[in-house]
């Protein structure tokens, strides 16, 4: 069974303690923080599967953390629960709008905590997936409209990949052709060039076969395996 690596952010000591101790029962590797000045921090430096998130903090409230996740390079698309004892409709709607993913009712306790877990693991998991990028270097062909040029990857997820390939802008909509080391199996794949740096391009894809992305997701589980 694979390991969710959880934030948990709650000033509250007794409720982090308990959240640290079901979650960590359940086998996820948790980060428990109360200070949220802390958590701001930590979200720009680490990848987490999943952020449990108080809005009543002091320093920088829930809100606010949750505007930064979305801001971040390595969290901007992490599954976040809300954790508050509020329960009207505004505060709902406004913790959706600024990114929230789910909601956790207070006060917490250990069989909500559990089932809660339970019923979104899947979905950190799926995420995980989507977002998970392993190295890969072969051959790849870039098609702009009628001009193909030639390059090499660099690493691969199954959302995107990033190349090293000449004369490709961001907004450039790139269909991508290159084989899996091993299997062999030839990918074709329609993405979007979503940015540049030096002389690496971002490729976020926009539509691959489901054999080809049966293909990526193999290989992905197999490289994690070897690391």
């Amino acid at each position: 069974m694979a390991t969710l690596k959880l934030l948990v952010v709650e000033d509250d000591l007794a409720s982090l303690e308990l959240m640290t101790e079901v979650f960590t029962s359940l086998k996820a590797e948790v980060r428990p923080v109360s200070d949220s000045e802390k958590a701001a921090d930590m979200v720009n430096r680490e990848k987490f599967d999943g952020i449990f998130l108080d809005l009543e903090m002091p320093k920088v409230n829930g809100f606010d953390l949750a505007r930064r996740i979305r801001q971040s390079s390595w969290n901007k698309s992490v599954p976040i629960v809300v954790v508050t004892g509020r329960d009207d409709r505004r505060t709902m709607q406004e913790a959706f709008e600024i990114g929230a993913t789910f909601f956790l009712q207070k006060p917490v306790d250990r069989v909500k905590l559990t089932g809660l877990f339970r019923t979104i693991r899947g979905t950190l998991l799926e995420n995980r997936r989507k977002h998970t990028r392993v190295p890969l270097h072969t051959a790849v062909t870039c098609s702009v409209g009628p001009r193909s040029v030639q390059g090499v990857t660099w690493n691969l997820s199954s959302g995107g990949m990033q190349v090293e390939v000449g004369d490709l802008k961001p907004g450039d909509s790139v269909k991508v052709s290159f084989r899996l080391p091993q299997s062999g199996v030839a990918i074709d794949a329609v993405g979007v060039v979503v940015w540049t740096k030096e002389q690496r391009q971002g490729i976020q894809f926009t539509r691959t076969s489901a054999q080809n992305q049966q293909a990526i997701q193999k290989f992905i589980v197999e490289a994690e395996k070897l690391e």
